[in-house]
């Protein structure tokens, strides 16, 4: 699956774009006491949820008038001057941003009338509302997380910014491209600092993470212009090929060149020097201990924080989480030794989860034909799916889903599976990639699932429609939470199965192998955070109790440790999703209706799960009062 992390303090009725709290550009102090001003009055009467939605338009464009970057990752790319700066990285920046929101959210409150909205925008509404909420809540614990790890950081997200989103079509975005390198080296510096104050405040990384910073720095100033070795760094390389594709002489295509290798050898360069040698240190300080959050000053606190962000719950405690994965996994092995018996197979399901590893039967060759047959089947599932939905789904997404092989260029960092959104206008349909590069990386057991999961009914169907919402505010149609856009991700593959898939015992093994590995999340990510558990005490669970490689589950672990809380929400808006309908079953008897209830739940947003909760008790209680 492809994640992305829910940060805190991010601005809010802003982005879902890739900005953290600390890439997010803001406006100077003293526009905050203005930024939550209404929209200037027309000479047409508005209604009040009219006079909603313009205020929230408006409070989109100002934040994201605020972030360069944001801007870039929408495609936004007519405004040159934002187009060369970065998000403003500074800690007034991000408490500026905090003021907004909290001026913003007094403003809601104390200018629209809740009760004279629709429906519809009364959801938009307490939407924004928990937005604000939950960052300002968040804010509380900003010092506690890690800018620097093995799984994300400045050091590897502000080059990706340039390689992967800054386009060069013109001379203009090429200068556009020279002002951001040569302002990257002050952000890197301004990061690296902030590590430094939460080193020195107690909030080390896990000792692991260090070796894996370093070299990853390291990559970015190895090649030219940093060395004499024939071969480009990654920036210098990307640059010179943009650079290389435009339609201008030679001596100016030069001269752009060597200013980029003047700003990566002046600026980037220290800065990334400075960054290692900082690293270095803190691995020193952090003496080979690879800790949870509990030993974090405040790590009860911080701990409780996180998983109320992830979760976008706050009636589940860690020994609640906790209890849960276990209870999930007894019952899924339960499930898992059914389908042994069913195939005949004799052994322990620790044996059984090693056939279905090492068998070749769950593999296909690793030829360009056995590629091939694994997309054709993949297109299958889904084309299936897609067929039968309107017996499930009263609103169906409009832009189309292919399912492709990972491109040549990106397949060697690629995930295994992921879905890449289509775009807002509709003209790029939505893809669930598959990384093909090693068939024995893909068991043909899994295939079904991963179908489902990535594409129908999984992502494509929950993010296409919130792209595709009508007259909702913007924000709501980007916003996202993992509680709910990974928890529909699971429900989907549940779904599946209700739906007449996994037919076949292996295909449903898959299924349940993936639901396994996400309720030992439940266990293993409470038990690192909230009950001290060692690092070796996590792996030794998930080897022992799901089919994943031990190489796998190290690295799986070893992300947990370093994004506390995050790894629950799968599991949890799986469940909630789960438990909701069969609410809504138990109140609705025989009228109950599938696609009424997956409207509920889709055609609103990537909404809290405390909101989708209120949705659905207000559905039932709407369908009874009908009757």
């Amino acid at each position: 699956m492809r994640f992305r992390t829910l940060l805190i303090g991010t601005s809010c009725l802003a982005l879902a774009a890739a900005c953290t709290p600390s890439d997010e550009a803001t406006a100077p102090v003293e526009q905050v006491e203005n930024a939550a001003q209404p929209a200037p009055e027309t000479a047409t009467e508005q209604t009040e949820t009219e006079r909603l939605y313009a205020w929230f338009d408006e409070q989109f464009q100002i934040e994201l008038s605020h972030s360069p970057t944001g801007k870039t990752y929408l495609g936004m790319i007519d405004d040159l001057e934002a187009y060369g700066q970065w998000d403003d990285p500074s800690e007034q920046a991000f408490r500026d941003g905090l003021e907004r929101g909290a001026a913003r959210l007094r403003y809601m409150r104390e200018n629209f009338d809740y009760d004279a909205l629709t429906p519809e925008a009364q959801v938009s509404y307490r939407f924004a509302e928990f937005i604000e909420t939950n960052n300002a809540q968040q804010a509380e614990f900003r010092d506690h997380g890690f800018v620097f790890t093995q799984f994300f950081g400045p050091h590897t997200g502000l080059a990706t910014t340039l390689i992967g989103y800054h386009r060069i079509d013109n001379a203009d975005h090429a200068e556009a491209y020279l002002s951001r390198l040569n302002g990257m080296g002050d952000v890197l510096e301004t990061f690296t600092a902030r590590a430094e104050d939460r080193a020195q405040g107690g909030v080390l990384a896990p000792a692991f993470a260090y070796p894996i910073v370093i070299e990853a720095a390291r990559r970015f100033i190895t090649g030219a212009p940093f060395d004499d070795s024939g071969e480009d760094s990654p920036l210098m390389g990307d640059f010179r090929g943009k650079v290389g594709a435009l339609d201008i002489d030679q001596a100016a295509r030069d001269e752009l060149i060597e200013r980029a290798r003047q700003a990566l050898l002046n600026e980037v360069g220290p800065a990334y020097t400075a960054l290692i040698e900082t690293m270095q240190r803190h691995a020193g300080m952090a003496d080979g201990r690879n800790r949870g959050a509990w030993s974090l000053p405040e790590g009860e606190g911080y701990y409780r924080s996180q998983l109320d962000n992830y979760t976008t719950r706050t009636d589940l405690t860690a020994a609640d989480i906790h209890q849960t994965g276990l209870d999930e996994v007894a019952r899924i092995h339960d499930e898992m030794r059914a389908i042994m018996a069913e195939v005949g197979f004799e052994g322990t399901l620790a044996e059984f989860f090693e056939f279905t590893r090492t068998d070749d039967r769950f593999y296909l060759p690793d030829t360009e034909e056995g590629r091939q047959q694994y997309l054709d089947q993949a297109t299958a599932y889904v084309d299936h799916i897609m067929e039968i939905a309107p017996q499930y789904f009263d609103t169906l997404p409009r832009g189309d889903l292919e399912v492709r092989a990972v491109e040549e260029y990106r397949i060697e960092t690629a995930t295994g599976a992921f879905y890449e959104r289509g775009s807002l206008d509709g003209t790029r349909p939505g893809a669930y990639y598959v990384n093909l590069a090693n068939m024995r990386d893909n068991p043909t057991y899994l295939m079904e699932t991963l179908s489902y999961h990535e594409g129908a009914p999984g992502h494509h169907f929950q993010i296409a429609l919130a792209q595709e919402l009508d007259n909702v505010p913007m924000f709501q149609r980007l916003q996202g939470y993992s509680a709910f856009s990974e928890g529909w991700g699971l429900y989907a593959e549940n779904l599946g199965k209700t739906m007449g898939g996994f037919t076949d015992p292996y295909q449903d093994f898959g299924r349940l192998s993936y639901e396994v590995f996400r309720a030992a999340r439940l266990v293993v990510d409470t038990g690192i955070h909230a009950m001290q558990w060692s690092e070796q005490d996590a792996i030794d669970y998930m080897v022992a109790n799901t089919p994943m490689p031990e190489g796998d589950i190290v690295n799986e672990v070893r992300r947990y440790m370093v994004w506390p809380g995050q790894a629950v929400s799968y599991k949890v808006g799986m469940l909630t999703i789960l438990e909701l309908r069969q609410r809504a079953m138990d109140a609705l008897g025989e009228d109950f209706d599938w696609g009424e209830f997956h409207d509920v739940v889709l055609t609103n947003g990537s909404i809290p799960l405390t909101l989708l909760e209120e949705l659905v008790d207000d559905w039932i209680a709407e369908k009874q009062a009908a009757e």
